[in-house]
């Protein structure tokens, strides 16, 4: 039987291995899977809270958010690749170290 604690910690654990992925890592490719891990996370906390709300599995507000963070997550990806690609076209890496500096 799924709980509520074992569903928020899977979340605390997809959260945490994303924010380890933002901090430890200078791909930045691997930077942006991990923030899309950390908005996964997010989702099952929300999805969790809306299954187990005393008032029941009928309460839409919830999936509600999940659906608006799985858009915003959408747009991030493609703003985010698109940089990305950009930066590698013209400097050759996705090192995040050099990116501090975003002169061409």
């Amino acid at each position: 039987m799924i709980t509520l604690p074992n569903c928020l910690l899977l979340s605390a654990l997809l959260f945490a291995t994303g924010v380890f992925g933002v901090v430890a890592r200078r791909n930045a490719l691997i930077v942006l899977m991990s923030v899309e891990l950390m908005l996964n996370g997010v989702n099952v906390a929300f999805v969790a809270f809306a299954r187990f709300y005393p008032g029941g599995a009928g309460a839409p507000a919830g999936h509600v958010f999940v659906l608006l963070t799985m858009a915003v997550a959408a747009a991030e990806a493609a703003v985010g690749l698109a940089i990305v690609l950009a930066w590698f076209r013209n400097r050759k890496t996705t090192d995040t170290d050099e990116m501090r500096t975003m002169r061409w």
